[in-house]
Protein backbone atom coordinates (compact mmCIF):
# COMPACT_ATOMS: atom_id res chain seq x y z
CA UNK A 1 0.00 0.00 0.00
CA UNK A 2 2.49 2.66 0.74
CA UNK A 3 4.74 2.10 -2.77
CA UNK A 4 0.97 2.92 -4.30
CA UNK A 5 0.99 6.30 -1.96
CA UNK A 6 4.66 7.27 -3.04
CA UNK A 7 3.52 6.61 -6.28
CA UNK A 8 0.19 8.93 -6.56
CA UNK A 9 2.72 11.44 -4.17
CA UNK A 10 5.11 11.84 -6.74
CA UNK A 11 2.68 11.74 -9.18
CA UNK A 12 1.15 14.53 -7.64
CA UNK A 13 0.35 17.72 -9.97
CA UNK A 14 0.19 15.68 -13.43
CA UNK A 15 -2.67 13.93 -12.85
CA UNK A 16 -5.52 14.60 -9.85
CA UNK A 17 -5.33 12.78 -6.93
CA UNK A 18 -9.05 11.36 -7.01
CA UNK A 19 -8.29 9.48 -10.64
CA UNK A 20 -4.91 8.21 -9.34
CA UNK A 21 -6.69 7.23 -5.91
CA UNK A 22 -8.97 5.04 -8.34
CA UNK A 23 -6.70 3.47 -10.45
CA UNK A 24 -4.52 2.60 -7.88
CA UNK A 25 -7.51 0.87 -5.95
CA UNK A 26 -6.43 2.97 -2.76
CA UNK A 27 -9.36 5.15 -1.34
CA UNK A 28 -8.36 9.32 -1.22
CA UNK A 29 -8.95 8.49 2.68
CA UNK A 30 -6.00 6.79 3.50
CA UNK A 31 -4.07 8.74 1.04
CA UNK A 32 -4.09 11.61 2.44
CA UNK A 33 -4.14 10.19 5.99
CA UNK A 34 -0.07 8.75 4.83
CA UNK A 35 0.62 12.13 3.07
CA UNK A 36 0.12 13.96 6.55
CA UNK A 37 2.68 11.62 8.14
CA UNK A 38 6.14 12.53 9.29
CA UNK A 39 8.86 9.96 7.25
CA UNK A 40 9.11 6.56 8.85
CA UNK A 41 11.37 5.64 11.87
CA UNK A 42 13.53 3.03 9.75
CA UNK A 43 13.58 5.97 6.83
CA UNK A 44 14.41 8.18 9.53
CA UNK A 45 17.33 6.50 10.75
CA UNK A 46 18.52 4.89 7.10
CA UNK A 47 18.87 8.87 6.52
CA UNK A 48 20.66 9.52 9.68
CA UNK A 49 22.88 6.61 9.08
CA UNK A 50 23.66 8.23 5.61
CA UNK A 51 24.82 11.30 6.63
CA UNK A 52 27.31 9.31 9.07
CA UNK A 53 28.48 6.65 6.04
CA UNK A 54 29.18 9.97 4.37
CA UNK A 55 30.73 11.70 7.08
CA UNK A 56 32.26 9.07 7.74
CA UNK A 57 34.29 8.48 4.39
CA UNK A 58 35.32 11.94 4.05
CA UNK A 59 37.24 11.54 7.23
CA UNK A 60 38.85 8.99 6.07
CA UNK A 61 39.73 10.97 3.11
CA UNK A 62 38.28 9.20 0.38
CA UNK A 63 40.39 5.82 1.81
CA UNK A 64 38.26 3.98 3.37
CA UNK A 65 35.96 0.64 1.68
CA UNK A 66 32.11 -0.10 4.14
CA UNK A 67 34.10 -2.27 5.80
CA UNK A 68 36.33 0.43 7.60
CA UNK A 69 33.51 2.22 7.24
CA UNK A 70 31.21 0.31 9.52
CA UNK A 71 34.21 -0.51 11.71
CA UNK A 72 34.76 3.49 12.31
CA UNK A 73 31.08 3.71 12.91
CA UNK A 74 31.15 0.90 15.37
CA UNK A 75 34.11 2.96 17.37
CA UNK A 76 31.31 5.44 17.64
CA UNK A 77 28.08 3.68 19.02
CA UNK A 78 26.58 3.38 15.63
CA UNK A 79 25.97 -0.32 14.36
CA UNK A 80 24.48 -1.65 10.84
CA UNK A 81 25.26 -4.84 9.11
CA UNK A 82 28.37 -4.35 6.28
CA UNK A 83 25.42 -5.15 3.39
CA UNK A 84 23.42 -2.09 4.54
CA UNK A 85 27.04 0.21 5.21
CA UNK A 86 27.91 -1.36 0.93
CA UNK A 87 24.42 0.00 -0.28
CA UNK A 88 24.27 3.22 1.18
CA UNK A 89 27.72 3.82 -0.09
CA UNK A 90 26.64 2.75 -3.83
CA UNK A 91 23.57 5.02 -3.30
CA UNK A 92 25.91 7.86 -2.62
CA UNK A 93 28.54 7.47 -5.15
CA UNK A 94 30.85 6.91 -2.76
CA UNK A 95 33.92 4.46 -4.18
CA UNK A 96 37.33 4.39 -2.01
CA UNK A 97 40.35 4.89 -3.57
CA UNK A 98 42.23 2.15 -6.36
CA UNK A 99 46.09 1.19 -5.49
CA UNK A 100 47.57 0.86 -8.58
CA UNK A 101 49.90 -1.80 -9.66
CA UNK A 102 53.17 -2.57 -7.77
CA UNK A 103 56.27 -2.09 -9.51
CA UNK A 104 59.54 -2.79 -8.68
CA UNK A 105 62.06 -0.14 -6.64
CA UNK A 106 65.66 -0.66 -5.48
CA UNK A 107 68.32 -2.29 -7.29
CA UNK A 108 68.98 -5.84 -6.54
CA UNK A 109 72.51 -6.86 -5.26
CA UNK A 110 75.10 -9.80 -6.08
CA UNK A 111 75.12 -12.93 -4.12
CA UNK A 112 74.41 -12.46 -0.70
CA UNK A 113 73.21 -15.96 0.56
CA UNK A 114 74.78 -15.52 3.77
CA UNK A 115 72.01 -13.76 4.64
CA UNK A 116 69.07 -16.41 5.30
CA UNK A 117 64.96 -15.38 4.86
CA UNK A 118 64.17 -15.81 8.68
CA UNK A 119 60.36 -14.45 8.13
CA UNK A 120 59.31 -16.88 4.88
CA UNK A 121 56.24 -14.56 3.91
CA UNK A 122 54.74 -15.23 7.97
CA UNK A 123 54.59 -11.53 9.15
CA UNK A 124 52.63 -12.30 12.22
CA UNK A 125 54.00 -11.74 15.71
CA UNK A 126 52.71 -12.25 18.89
CA UNK A 127 55.35 -9.50 20.58
CA UNK A 128 56.52 -5.91 19.28
CA UNK A 129 59.79 -5.44 18.29
CA UNK A 130 60.03 -9.16 17.29
CA UNK A 131 59.90 -8.96 13.31
CA UNK A 132 60.46 -5.48 11.45
CA UNK A 133 60.35 -4.91 7.75
CA UNK A 134 61.41 -2.18 5.66
CA UNK A 135 61.93 -1.10 2.35
CA UNK A 136 62.62 2.21 -0.25
CA UNK A 137 59.86 3.69 -2.00
CA UNK A 138 60.10 6.84 -4.56
CA UNK A 139 57.94 10.10 -4.00
CA UNK A 140 58.03 11.99 -7.37
CA UNK A 141 57.90 16.17 -6.80
CA UNK A 142 58.06 19.02 -9.48
CA UNK A 143 61.67 19.07 -7.93
CA UNK A 144 62.92 15.62 -8.48
CA UNK A 145 62.90 12.12 -6.83
CA UNK A 146 62.22 12.11 -3.06
CA UNK A 147 63.24 8.44 -1.57
CA UNK A 148 61.62 7.43 1.51
CA UNK A 149 62.82 4.28 3.46
CA UNK A 150 60.32 2.96 6.09
CA UNK A 151 60.82 0.24 9.07
CA UNK A 152 57.16 -0.89 9.93
CA UNK A 153 56.21 -3.56 13.34
CA UNK A 154 54.67 -6.61 12.29
CA UNK A 155 52.82 -6.67 15.48
CA UNK A 156 51.58 -3.20 15.67
CA UNK A 157 51.70 -2.26 12.04
CA UNK A 158 53.45 1.03 13.10
CA UNK A 159 55.66 2.76 11.30
CA UNK A 160 58.12 2.95 13.48
CA UNK A 161 60.93 4.50 11.84
CA UNK A 162 61.02 6.56 8.43
CA UNK A 163 63.95 8.52 6.79
CA UNK A 164 63.44 10.69 3.12
CA UNK A 165 66.72 12.22 0.80
CA UNK A 166 67.12 13.40 -1.94
CA UNK A 167 69.16 10.07 -3.00
CA UNK A 168 69.69 6.25 -2.24
CA UNK A 169 72.44 5.98 -0.44
CA UNK A 170 72.62 3.42 2.11
CA UNK A 171 72.44 6.13 5.37
CA UNK A 172 68.83 6.71 4.12
CA UNK A 173 68.56 2.72 5.60
CA UNK A 174 70.46 3.62 8.38
CA UNK A 175 68.83 6.92 9.99
CA UNK A 176 65.04 4.98 9.27
CA UNK A 177 66.43 2.01 11.66
CA UNK A 178 68.10 4.69 13.77
CA UNK A 179 64.67 6.16 14.09
CA UNK A 180 62.93 2.86 15.03
CA UNK A 181 65.45 2.06 17.69
CA UNK A 182 64.97 4.99 19.64
CA UNK A 183 61.38 4.44 19.43
CA UNK A 184 60.62 1.06 20.24
CA UNK A 185 63.27 -1.51 22.88
CA UNK A 186 65.52 -3.64 20.42
CA UNK A 187 65.20 -7.29 21.39
CA UNK A 188 69.43 -8.17 21.47
CA UNK A 189 69.56 -11.35 19.29
CA UNK A 190 65.70 -11.28 19.41
CA UNK A 191 64.87 -8.89 16.72
CA UNK A 192 64.49 -9.45 12.85
CA UNK A 193 64.94 -6.70 10.25
CA UNK A 194 63.70 -8.22 7.13
CA UNK A 195 63.80 -6.53 3.92
CA UNK A 196 64.42 -7.29 0.29
CA UNK A 197 67.82 -7.43 -1.66
CA UNK A 198 67.90 -4.22 -2.46
CA UNK A 199 71.84 -2.94 -2.61
CA UNK A 200 71.76 -0.79 0.34
CA UNK A 201 69.86 -3.79 2.64
CA UNK A 202 72.81 -5.92 1.80
CA UNK A 203 75.69 -3.71 1.72
CA UNK A 204 78.65 -3.93 4.61
CA UNK A 205 77.51 -0.41 6.10
CA UNK A 206 74.10 -1.38 6.35
CA UNK A 207 74.83 -4.77 8.07
CA UNK A 208 77.55 -3.43 10.69
CA UNK A 209 75.06 -0.97 11.64
CA UNK A 210 72.33 -3.64 12.29
CA UNK A 211 75.00 -5.76 14.11
CA UNK A 212 75.89 -2.56 16.45
CA UNK A 213 72.13 -2.71 17.63
CA UNK A 214 71.86 -6.50 18.12
CA UNK A 215 69.05 -6.60 15.02
CA UNK A 216 69.41 -9.99 12.89
CA UNK A 217 69.04 -9.56 9.19
CA UNK A 218 66.90 -11.54 7.00
CA UNK A 219 66.63 -10.79 3.07
CA UNK A 220 63.63 -11.74 0.69
CA UNK A 221 64.40 -13.81 -1.96
CA UNK A 222 65.71 -11.90 -5.41
CA UNK A 223 62.42 -10.68 -7.44
CA UNK A 224 59.86 -12.03 -5.47
CA UNK A 225 57.86 -8.67 -4.20
CA UNK A 226 56.05 -11.79 -1.72
CA UNK A 227 58.64 -12.19 0.41
CA UNK A 228 58.19 -8.57 1.39
CA UNK A 229 54.90 -8.50 1.06
CA UNK A 230 53.85 -6.45 4.19
CA UNK A 231 56.61 -3.58 3.39
CA UNK A 232 55.44 -3.58 -0.17
CA UNK A 233 51.58 -3.34 1.04
CA UNK A 234 52.45 0.12 3.46
CA UNK A 235 54.20 1.48 0.27
CA UNK A 236 50.67 0.61 -2.11
CA UNK A 237 48.58 2.02 0.33
CA UNK A 238 50.62 5.09 1.08
CA UNK A 239 50.91 5.75 -2.77
CA UNK A 240 47.23 4.82 -3.25
CA UNK A 241 45.71 6.95 -0.36
CA UNK A 242 48.25 9.90 -0.66
CA UNK A 243 50.80 10.57 -3.21
CA UNK A 244 48.66 9.43 -6.42
CA UNK A 245 46.32 12.18 -5.23
CA UNK A 246 48.54 14.89 -4.59
CA UNK A 247 50.93 17.13 -5.87
CA UNK A 248 54.13 17.71 -4.90
CA UNK A 249 55.45 21.04 -5.82
CA UNK A 250 59.05 20.19 -3.77
CA UNK A 251 60.96 18.13 -2.23
CA UNK A 252 60.21 19.44 0.97
CA UNK A 253 56.34 19.56 0.29
CA UNK A 254 56.49 15.86 0.17
CA UNK A 255 58.16 15.49 3.06
CA UNK A 256 56.43 17.52 5.28
CA UNK A 257 53.13 15.86 3.97
CA UNK A 258 54.19 12.19 3.94
CA UNK A 259 55.49 12.34 7.46
CA UNK A 260 51.70 14.05 8.63
CA UNK A 261 49.94 10.69 6.84
CA UNK A 262 52.49 8.35 8.77
CA UNK A 263 52.28 10.39 12.24
CA UNK A 264 48.19 11.37 12.27
CA UNK A 265 46.60 9.54 9.50
CA UNK A 266 48.22 6.11 9.13
CA UNK A 267 49.73 5.38 13.04
CA UNK A 268 47.02 7.74 15.05
CA UNK A 269 43.80 7.10 12.86
CA UNK A 270 43.90 4.47 10.44
CA UNK A 271 41.80 0.80 10.87
CA UNK A 272 43.48 -1.73 10.12
CA UNK A 273 41.79 -5.19 9.39
CA UNK A 274 44.46 -7.28 10.46
CA UNK A 275 44.20 -5.51 14.30
CA UNK A 276 40.67 -5.83 14.51
CA UNK A 277 39.62 -2.44 13.34
CA UNK A 278 42.09 -0.81 15.58
CA UNK A 279 44.77 1.91 14.87
CA UNK A 280 48.23 0.82 14.93
CA UNK A 281 48.82 3.23 17.98
CA UNK A 282 46.11 1.65 19.44
CA UNK A 283 47.59 -1.82 19.79
CA UNK A 284 51.17 -0.93 21.28
CA UNK A 285 49.40 1.23 24.12
CA UNK A 286 46.67 -1.94 24.28
CA UNK A 287 49.94 -4.46 24.36
CA UNK A 288 52.08 -1.95 27.10
CA UNK A 289 49.01 -2.42 29.41
CA UNK A 290 48.69 -5.64 29.40
CA UNK A 291 51.74 -6.30 29.96
CA UNK A 292 52.85 -3.91 32.28
CA UNK A 293 49.65 -5.36 34.16
CA UNK A 294 50.88 -8.70 34.19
Amino acid sequence: MRVKYAFICGEEGNYPIDKMCLWAKVSRSGYYEWHGRGPSSSALRRRRLSALVQWSFQDSDGTYGYRRVQAHLARLGQYADPETIRVLMRELGLVACQPRPWRPTTTVAGDTSSTPDLVCRDFTCDTPATKLVGDITYIKSWEGWLYLATVLDCNTKQVVGYAMADHLRTSLIIDALNMASQRITIRTGITIFHSDRGCQYTSQEFADFADSLGIRRSLGRTGTCYDNAWAESFNGTLKNERVNRTVYPTREHARIDISRYIELRYNQKRLHSALGYITPNEAAQTWLRQNQAA
